[in-house]
């Protein structure tokens, strides 16, 4: 390529760039101000009062959403793009600020034209001629960063290649942002995010993604910036039908509960598989091998069955006595309307709404037969009459949920024997005596299906999917029968007793079709978070555990540190390589297993070390940066520095080999900077042979 050629214009010198960025951030928070003014100075009068308390909410959920946060800044790159009438600055941001003639201040990161910042690159420039990223301390721009994807200078009237040169490649800023101390709630990665996770991010609303990502690899951010993008892009189709992110726990949902409002998005459900379906409480604990019994598909199907059991064959006619009639309708013509309204299609309950006003009509029928002329008014005060509503009682019972999964517990129809023995000692007497389990909740969640349609909801964001059961999968699935999912997970990673081998699988559960055309499988391999070094030895369990999934790789540019400390008392080992991590920048995960929690943490409050214990359900108030884990609480979150305790009682906690080395692979792989692993019984075969 030719030299560009000279310019005229004197090139800014390193400080004047940073200073006129800066002066460009102090006008975007300018004007983001103003208008949130603007929005809080809207009058909610719409001519009622439902109308005005509507937009009174709507106002005020604007204004809420154009808050500034201090602690950031409202952009972090810039592009300079090729336009029709020369060239084009575009500051990329978390959302779009526009000054008083409505021309764009920072243009939203979701905005189409936002696009190349993330994929263009020297061989696929997408008319971008440099990619400028922004250093950024406790809310201010402190440095800045040039990629040209074109000779510099080229039309820009600057040959400068920036204070901090001319780059290509991996920047320098980008990786800086990536191994930033993890302190607090996740954050978002819209400064960070790749070419091939914006893929996924921008997929289109109709189209179901499925990821299978490696620890470290982002997955769960990405999900959540893909429901961000949608609402962006489909905000008025999903303002309707709702998003609903699904995580694991409690602990988990906290930990990453702050990303979409700081994109903006706060109107986003977070919730438990088990609190969204949770119909009656948890009072009992289901044996490994009677939960995955309870978890299979073909459950479905003996509800499915148990239910429509309940409707009686017609074997008395019906008798309706009107003035000094009685009509009659004959059990064959009954019996050919229960077939009719069970080939329907429709739920259970449904149909029974319907069969008064068909027994209703029959008898109209007959009436019309006999001379008479009744109208509608007619069948409607016989629908309701004495003697239809007890004979449609005697055919077609009510039902709950509660009521079927009794029945089928209790009778064990449509389970082998030795399956009805698993159940039978503690099946329910009665809806009233049942003591649930985490399995029931998702059977009564499909019990309750077939009585009456669940909702669907326009998108459904699965993290961890690969822990849950089929017939769990069916639950969250029925609240996307009509709209789109993205499902994350790893298949290393799974550690419930139904633990998934097959994407495949999980898909069909979830009532999508990976042979389809809205349906794709999306493979993230490459880790941001995890260092080279810890997701190297995690690796070693990778053959015993996943043995088709490829390893994962690590782009850190810091290999981060590894310590495996043979001790002669774990505990007291435990403490002291608390205390030493403990003086090291940002957060301390310490994973223990679960019996060992109240050990644990009575030693480091021994030791004058505070921490935070995280029970799968929610943190303490208290922010310190020590965290004491259970080991079946570490999935999905991530801290600086980890320290795990006795790899091998974890492992043994599990009901098989398979299942503790899947559990020891999740543990191992929430460093983000360094990994103590302290041991005093021999570490698992796998992590000594690698």
């Amino acid at each position: 390529m030719p030299p560009p050629p000279p310019t005229t214009t004197p090139p800014r010198t390193p400080e004047a760039e940073l200073a006129a960025e800066r002066s460009h951030l102090d006008l975007a928070r300018a004007q983001l101000s103003r208008m949130r003014q603007h929005t809080l100075s809207l009058s909610a009068d719409a001519g009622d009062a439902i109308a005005g308390e509507v937009l009174a909410h709507t106002l005020w959920m604007r204004a809420k959403a154009l808050r500034d946060d201090p602690r950031t800044t409202l952009f972090f790159g810039r592009i300079d793009t090729v336009a029709s009438d020369g060239e084009a600055r575009l500051y990329i941001g978390r959302r779009h600020v526009t000054d008083e003639s409505g021309d764009p201040v920072v243009v939203d990161w979701r905005a189409g034209v936002s696009t190349p910042f993330y994929r263009a690159s020297p061989t696929e420039p997408m008319g971008v001629l440099r990619r400028r990223r922004f250093g950024v301390e406790g809310g201010q721009i402190t440095a800045l960063e040039d990629e040209w994807l074109s000779a510099p200078g080229h039309g820009t009237g600057d040959d400068s290649p920036g204070p901090e040169g001319q780059r290509q490649g991996q920047s320098d800023i980008l990786a800086r942002e990536i191994e930033r101390p993890r302190i607090g709630p996740m954050r978002d990665i819209v400064a960070t995010i790749q070419p091939e996770q914006d893929e996924i991010v921008r997929a289109d609303v109709s189209t179901t993604i499925c990821v299978q990502g490696a620890p470290g690899t982002g997955k769960t951010a990405v999900g959540l910036h893909r429901a961000a993008w949608l609402l962006y892009a489909f905000r008025d189709r999903l303002a309707r039908s709702g998003v609903l992110v699904v995580g694991p726990n409690r602990a988990f949902l906290e930990h990453v509960g702050a990303v979409l409002p700081s994109l903006g998005e706060i109107t986003v459900r977070h919730t438990t598989v088990e609190e969204l379906v949770g119909h009656a409480p948890v009072r009992a604990v289901d044996p490994p091998h009677v939960a995955r019994l309870k978890g299979e598909a073909r459950m479905a199907q003996v509800l499915h069955d148990a239910v429509w059991s309940h409707v009686r064959p017609a074997t008395e006619a019906l008798v309706v006595p009107r003035g000094s009639r009685r009509w009659r309708v004959p059990a064959y013509q009954v019996q050919d309307i229960l077939d009719e309204l069970r080939t329907r299609g429709v739920r259970y309950t449904a149909a029974r709404a319907m069969l008064p006003q068909r027994l209703a009509h029959a008898v109209l029928l007959e009436m019309e037969r006999a001379g008479d002329s009744p109208d509608d008014r007619v069948q409607d005060t016989v629908a309701r009459s004495a003697p239809v509503t007890a004979y449609v009682k005697g055919l077609w019972p009510q039902l709950t949920p509660q009521s079927v999964l009794a029945h089928v517990l209790g009778a064990g129809e449509g389970l082998a024997p030795d399956q009805r023995d698993m159940v039978w000692d503690k099946a329910p007497r009665s809806p009233a005596s049942a003591r649930w389990t985490v399995a029931d909740l998702a059977l009564l969640d499909e019990a309750a299906d077939l009585l009456e349609r669940t909702p669907s909801l326009g998108h459904v964001v699965l993290d961890e999917a690969q822990d849950l059961s089929p017939v769990q999968l069916r639950a969250v699935g029925r609240r996307a029968s009509t709209g789109s999912l993205t499902v994350l997970g790893d298949i290393a990673q799974g550690t419930t007793p139904w633990a998934t081998d097959s994407w495949r699988e999980s898909l069909t559960h979830l009532g999508k079709d990976l042979d389809g055309d809205t349906t794709h499988l999306e493979v993230l391999v490459r880790g941001f978070r995890v260092p080279a070094s810890v997701i190297g030895y995690a690796a070693r369990l990778l053959p015993h555990i996943a043995p088709g999934l490829a390893a994962p790789e690590s782009v850190r540019t810091h290999p981060g540190r590894l310590d495996v400390v043979r001790v002669d008392d774990a505990v007291a080992g435990t403490v002291r390589a608390v205390s030493s991590a403990a003086e090291e920048e940002g957060t301390v995960g310490v994973v223990v297993p679960d019996a060992w929690v109240a050990r644990v943490a009575a030693a480091l409050t021994d030791a004058g070390l505070e921490h935070e214990v995280l029970d799968g359900e929610h943190a303490e108030e208290r922010l310190l940066p020590v965290h004491l884990v259970p080991a079946t609480v570490a999935k999905g979150l991530e801290f600086d520095q980890v320290v795990v305790v006795e790899p091998a009682v974890i492992a043994a906690a599990e009901p098989d080999e398979r299942s503790g080395l899947r559990r020891l692979y999740v543990v191992l792989t929430r460093a983000v900077s360094g990994l103590t692993v302290v041991h005093a019984e021999p570490l698992p075969g796998p992590l000594v042979q690698g």
